[in-house]
């Protein structure tokens, strides 16, 4: 494909993303309601004041739950149009490996999301009042401050989440292989350390709840770059076998 031809394809995807992105949009507003008020009565936010600062926060909140909802529906489609925009430059083994990434990939997002929501959330949220408390301030959040400072924590271990595909991915396209992980080992668990510790109150407790998995994910992906590259190995070896023989008993003309 030329130049021209490729620029053509990608604006091909990118306007079915979109496409499908606004109708989930439009999805997200009607769940966005529902999804306020659960989360409003998650044990979470149990105790904690949460008034209206502006007249547009609650229509804020609404925008932002509804994009959120969004980006989750559009997710999967957008993962399969990167890969049908790359996959005309794969091999037919790695086009069928590759494509299962994207079950996971929507997969390690939720789960990370949850992780972030349901474990490092109400610790910081914890951390933040008891702060707020010693100073002899009442804990009164804005609607718009309190669920932007939510999704701010949580959406970052959503993609966090993502480091076993990615390096998965990237394992089958023969960019990574485990032999760079693992002499990259150090200077990735201080990475995530420092990313763990950010995220997190200045609490010992905190900091190594959620760092550990951090470096349980990179270690998980150490493991299923290993599993890729040997399968990797294996395939180049039969390819070698077979043009081989092809070259030994029947030349190529």
């Amino acid at each position: 494909m030329t130049l021209v031809e490729h620029l053509t394809e990608l604006r091909k995807r990118i306007i079915w993303v979109l496409a499908v992105f606004i109708v989930a949009l439009i999805v997200g507003f009607f769940l966005a309601g529902p999804l306020v008020d659960y989360l409003k009565q998650e044990p979470i936010a149990d105790g904690v004041p949460i008034v209206s600062l502006h007249p547009s926060d609650a229509l804020r909140v609404y925008m932002q739950v509804a994009f959120l909802v969004g980006a989750v529906i559009t997710l999967p489609v957008a993962l399969y149009h990167v890969w049908r925009f790359v996959s005309p430059g794969l091999e037919e083994q790695e086009k069928r490996g590759t494509l299962y990434f994207i079950p996971a990939a929507c997969f390690l997002f939720i789960i990370g999301v949850l992780f972030g929501y349901y474990v490092v959330f109400p610790m910081v949220m914890q951390f933040m009042t008891g702060i707020t408390a010693s100073m002899g301030a009442d804990p009164n959040y804005g609607i718009a401050q309190y669920f932007g400072f939510m999704f701010n924590m949580v959406i970052p271990f959503g993609i966090l989440f993502q480091l076993p595909i990615i390096v998965m991915f990237l394992t089958r396209l023969r960019i990574l292989n485990p032999m760079r992980l693992a002499k990259a080992r150090r200077y990735a668990y201080f990475a995530l350390a420092v990313v763990g510790i950010t995220l997190t109150p200045p609490e010992i407790v905190s900091d190594i709840l959620v760092t550990i998995p951090l470096l349980l994910l990179y270690e998980l992906s150490i493991w299923l770059s290993r599993i890729v590259y040997r399968k990797q190995l294996k395939e180049q070896e039969a390819w070698e076998q077979e043009y081989g023989s092809l070259e030994t008993n029947e030349p190529v003309q």
